[in-house]
């Protein structure tokens, strides 16, 4: 039984390390569409979760495979839309409030250790010395490496930017939490397609406003396939199937990975140096991914019996 586990926690590092490595795609497309097509950051966000979302839900379609026929999961599919839309509106709320750096930099540090708390206080996980200092190993390197942020911004702007970021942090954190419990009859493709598709539906009246149309240029269409399928729809499939075997702890510091192949693409394709700081940052960052991925979950109410931990892998609701 303990074998059986090991593997399938090795399984599910394996599809969390894949879908933080394509979450670090995201930034290079989204920018390079932006610059082509000249829509906001918002309309972006919501063109990638439309893309992603309606390429799964067509595959769903062409695969035949069955929707879900049970209430529990889509409501989880409904919680799923709710977050993800809320996550991009908080975000890009953050950056038009204070900086990119500094919502970039407080939602992605902040995320793991609202996930921390949340296992915390529902008693999934206990936040022993071990893994606090792993975390605060990884906010470290992820702090060098962003770079702190040094951008001229007034302190309304830099509070309301950070409660923004803070609640962006907030949302990716539930959604990690909560799908680390699977459903029955509800798979990683089903709801990260019609969950995003919801997502960008909400996003849509607010992106109309910045304005949501672009000329359909071969270069252009070509680049927003890339950020719909690449980042979103299968880095997000990805990290929803790995979750339920390697827990939201370790998902949360495996999704830093983004930052750390973010900055690695842009230093190759757009010619950016990472400075002294960044490098030793990203060498931080990933000593701590290396700690994470051989760290166990420990229930923070104590050790409890294996079969506890199977039944937690069931298809109980979230």
């Amino acid at each position: 039984m303990s074998i059986s586990l090991s593997t399938a926690g090795r399984s599910g590092l394996v599809y969390l390390v894949g879908a933080g490595m394509l979450w670090g795609t995201g930034g290079l497309l989204g920018t390079l569409l932006g610059r082509a097509t000249g829509l906001s950051p918002i309309a972006v966000a919501t063109c990638r979760l439309a893309v992603g979302g309606l390429l799964l839900v067509a595959l769903l379609a062409a695969t035949r495979r069955p929707w879900p026929r049970n209430l529990v999961a889509w409501r989880r599919i409904g919680a799923v839309a709710v977050l993800a839309a809320t996550f991009q509106a908080c975000y890009f709320g953050a950056v038009a409030a204070s900086s990119v750096s500094i919502a970039t930099l407080i939602t992605i540090g902040a995320s793991p250790v609202v996930v921390a708390l949340l296992e915390q206080f529902t008693g999934r996980r206990a936040v022993d010395r071990r893994r606090a200092a792993t975390i605060g190993l990884a906010l470290s390197g992820l702090a060098l490496l962003v770079g702190v942020p040094a951008d001229d911004v007034g302190s309304t702007g830099l509070l309301a930017g950070a409660a923004l970021a803070v609640a962006a942090a907030a949302a990716f954190a539930t959604v990690t939490v909560i799908s680390s419990r699977p459903i029955e009859g509800l798979d990683p493709m089903t709801t990260t397609g019609l969950g995003f598709t919801g997502g960008a539906a909400l996003l849509t009246p607010l992106a109309l406003t910045t304005g949501i149309t672009f000329t359909p240029t071969p270069g252009n269409l070509a680049l927003l396939a890339a950020l719909g399928l690449i980042p979103t729809a299968i880095a997000y499939s990805l990290y929803f199937r790995g979750l339920p075997d390697a827990g939201p702890g370790t998902a949360a510091i495996l999704a830093l990975l983004e930052p750390l192949t973010g900055a690695l693409l842009a230093t190759i394709v757009l010619g950016e140096r990472l400075t002294r700081l960044g490098l030793l940052g990203a060498a931080l960052l990933t000593v701590a991914l290396i700690l994470t991925s051989n760290q166990r979950s420990t229930p923070a109410g104590g050790l409890r019996h294996s079969s506890t931990a199977l039944d937690r892998r069931g298809g109980g609701p979230a």
